[in-house]
């Protein structure tokens, strides 16, 4: 049985490989916000693909900075799409054409990378957009508030009253 530590997972392929290649995290918000002007989502992406065929593929829309495979952390498996750093902004559009192209046997999804804003999230119980700490269930959705007729008329469940 492997644990977290043994797995090895490949969440960030820089190109070229360099020891400036963690400097990612130490970027600013402005430096964050600019590496996403020039990246792109890659949705459908085959669970096989290696950063490397998608650094070949999409070499030709301008030099690859980094690529991105996100990996679920407990099972270790792909989660089927990626992100993909070009030095020039150009290169993002020259890439939105292999939009729904073949790459290993899959029809990919090829789209401009969405900057993250923190507090924010984009649907909420209400389907409209938050800006908060968080979901908390017990404000907005309790199945066991408000249930007094049930109780009244004798359909209440013994496991609902244990709460």
């Amino acid at each position: 049985e492997m644990d977290e530590s043994d797995m090895q997972y490949e969440v960030e392929r820089p190109f070229p490989y360099s020891p400036q290649a963690g400097l990612f995290f130490s970027m600013n918000h402005e430096e964050k916000i600019d590496s996403d002007r020039r990246s792109i989502y890659v949705g459908n992406v085959d669970y096989g693909a290696t950063a490397d065929e998608l650094e070949m593929y999409f070499n030709g829309c301008g030099h690859v900075n980094r690529v991105t495979i996100p990996y679920n952390r407990f099972t270790g498996h792909p989660k089927g799409f990626a992100y993909i750093e070009f030095s020039e902004r150009e290169s993002v559009r020259t890439a939105m054409t292999l939009d729904e192209t073949l790459f290993r046997g899959r029809v990919i999804k090829v789209l401009p990378k969405r900057t993250n804003i923190p507090g924010f999230r984009t649907t909420d119980l209400r389907g409209g957009w938050s800006r908060g700490r968080g979901f908390r269930a017990s404000r907005f959705y309790n199945p066991f508030r408000g249930c007094h007729f049930i109780r009244e008329n004798g359909l209440a469940d013994p496991w609902v009253d244990s709460f």
